[in-house]
């Protein structure tokens, strides 16, 4: 960009910035050449994906298989029966702790439904103390920044994909844990994306903190990793085939200044 452009680009709308460029600034292009980044990346590892996109891949944690719970605390006040966990006394957690993530799970609201509103299929899937509602939505109104596939108190999900009660609803999510410094101040925060019986229904949203019943939400310093939690709201929701992915990205090394390699 010359020096013109940069001086006075703020000052000029966006679309009068568009019309310059096509009638003023010829396009730039390369040719015979190569770009190179100059980083050197390791190779990714191999996955073998499931037999199916439920499936688990074959680095997955698998967390309840239908055979036992022992994945989780406290999960002695539920129940297993016939390869299902059926929704108990008391939250449940994770043994061990995750960070950034991705998640399946599937999960049924009870059938016949009974109740309504915030009584009807409730549960809750939670990365710490931020929560993603489960809760059966299938013509079942309540506020819509509580209904199924809602951060919890911060955004409703963008449609409504439940499934009618007693069918298997999945959430495939997409999680980003927060970071802090080390005094404690907010490095970067949470976000998240939901995939709601193969629609999306989160988009990359950031959360604004923790997600309470009874207070804004607020981040206070914690570690990246920690439990996954699943709610116990008084109503027998049942899950099935739950597996985690920690996600780690990969780590390039520059080795040479980036530029054009002739050919």
């Amino acid at each position: 960009m010359n020096e013109f452009v940069q001086h006075h680009r703020s000052t000029r709308p966006n679309w009068l910035w568009l019309l310059i460029g096509a009638v003023a600034l010829p396009a730039v292009t390369v040719s015979g050449g190569e770009y190179l980044s100059g980083i050197t990346w390791p190779e990714p590892p191999i996955v073998t994906p499931g037999k199916t996109d439920q499936d688990p891949p074959s680095d997955a944690v698998v967390l309840f298989d239908g055979t036992d719970a022992s994945a989780w605390q406290g999960a002695d006040r539920w129940r297993v029966v016939d390869g299902v966990l059926i929704a108990g006394k008391g939250m449940i957690s994770t043994q061990q702790t995750f960070g950034d993530c991705q998640l399946h799970i599937e999960w049924s609201a009870p059938l016949p439904a009974k109740g309504s509103g915030q009584a009807r299929g409730n549960s809750g899937l939670f990365f710490g103390p931020y929560e993603i509602q489960i809760l059966d939505s299938y013509d079942n109104t309540t506020y819509f920044d509580g209904q199924a596939a809602a951060i919890y108190k911060q955004t409703p999900p963008l449609v409504n994909a439940m499934r009618k009660p007693g069918e298997w609803n999945s959430y495939d999510v997409i999680w980003q844990a927060p970071r802090f410094q080390d005094d404690g101040e907010l490095l970067s925060p949470a976000t998240v994306t939901v995939v709601h019986n193969g629609v999306v229904v989160q988009n990359h949203f950031t959360l604004l903190g923790d997600t309470p019943y009874n207070r804004p939400p607020r981040y206070k310093q914690h570690p990246a990793d920690l439990p996954i939690r699943l709610q116990d709201h008084g109503n027998p929701v049942r899950f099935r085939n739950i597996w985690v992915r920690p996600l780690k990205p990969l780590e390039g090394k520059r080795t040479a200044p980036a530029g054009i390699r002739e050919q």
